[in-house]
């Protein structure tokens, strides 16, 4: 017996052969978003730098990056001192190749000529954006105009400190022929509108080695921060600071004097690994030493100021270190952390950075 197909069956037939495959489209893409959403890479989550290398006045600014990332197109803007370059004058594009550190030269806009202090900022066009700023004095730091032949930044180094009574320094790279003021002050004020304690005579320039006394405002300080500026408007200037160590000679030995610690740069910190809402590994480096700082966590682009703390740090000796911190509840979810260790004093030591909240080995 032949059997016949209703129109209706017939037309029913062809929607179920049309819609079968549609469906399994459908699931595919979903799955492919799916795969594709869990396998993206964590994206590395150290910081870039940039530092001045040299300036012809009111003409060009040359710096050097450090730690940027691949492939990426920095727009480059300068801007008044104290705006960072947020919103300034584009003066460039510059595309980071293997990334690293590269030496790249830009021109100083007419808006900004004759000014003293200038800010420059190398920003990705991202949402959330890779960026690094800097500023610098608008004066010949090269070889052409400014001190003949001289470059670079002056800086010295703590020889030796006989407690309570003077310290002794060495400089490096110091401009001829320039009269520096040497100043005291706190721990954290870079001896900036510190007590006058001499002068110094750059002479031949280079390497020289001067002892001054510690002021009797600072004879008990456990640390002191020194400062040597010439009276430039646009002044020639290095500062550091030195461990005010103390020793009691009462029936015992007399105490041999050794050079006192000496602590320079900035502490900074790298993420090491994430497990997803759970912990994260952070490597210290660079930290000075015999610190308490405090750890805390919060949203992206905080930089983890006023967070959720999540645990002290003890710096020891300083230098390297790694730890691992619990994720706070609050945080749990989020997808992007910031995360900052800091001292407690006026002017602290910290370090800060920030994380995918996924999990991942990076170092």
């Amino acid at each position: 017996m032949n059997s016949q197909l209703s129109p209706e069956s017939v037309a029913g037939g062809r929607r179920r052969s049309f819609v079968r495959p549609l469906f399994f489209v459908l699931a595919l893409l979903i799955v492919a978003v799916a795969i594709f959403a869990w396998t993206v890479p964590a994206r590395s989550a150290t910081i870039p730098t940039m530092s001045i290398s040299s300036v012809v006045t009111d003409t060009t600014v040359t710096v050097q990056t450090h730690n940027f990332p691949a492939n990426q197109n920095f727009v480059v803007t300068m801007g008044p001192f104290g705006s960072r370059g947020v919103n300034g004058i584009v003066v460039g594009t510059t595309n980071s190749g293997v990334g690293g550190s590269l030496s790249a030269t830009y021109t100083i806009p007419a808006q900004l000529k004759g000014s003293g202090q200038i800010a420059i900022r190398m920003q990705t066009t991202h949402a959330y954006p890779y960026y690094a700023y800097n500023w610098f004095w608008n004066n010949t730091t090269g070889g052409t105009g400014g001190i003949p032949g001289y470059t670079g930044i002056p800086t010295f180094s703590i020889v030796s400190v006989d407690p309570g009574k003077t310290v002794n320094i060495q400089t490096t790279n110091f401009p001829p022929n320039q009269a520096f003021t040497v100043r005291m002050g706190a721990m954290g004020s870079k001896g900036v509108n510190g007590v006058v304690v001499g002068t110094i005579n750059s002479g031949v320039g280079g390497v020289l080695k001067a002892t001054f006394a510690i002021p009797a405002q600072f004879q008990t300080a456990y640390q002191v921060a020194i400062r040597a500026e010439t009276a430039h408007a646009n002044p020639y200037f290095a500062y550091n600071w030195f461990y005010n160590n103390t020793g009691s000679t009462g029936g015992q030995p007399p105490p041999v004097t050794l050079p006192a610690p000496t602590y320079t740069g900035v502490p900074t910190m790298t993420i090491c690994g994430v497990a997803q809402n759970q912990t994260v590994t952070v490597k210290y480096k660079n930290l000075p030493p015999q610190q308490a700082f405090q750890v805390t966590m919060g949203a992206f682009g905080t930089q983890g100021i006023g967070g959720y703390q999540v645990g002290p740090l003890n710096s020891g000796n300083g230098g390297e270190l790694t730890a691992t911190y619990t994720l706070p509840p609050q945080l749990i979810g989020v997808s992007r952390i910031a995360i900052r260790a800091q001292t407690a004093h006026a002017y602290p030591f910290f370090a800060y950075n920030w994380f995918w909240n996924t999990t991942a080995t990076v170092c």
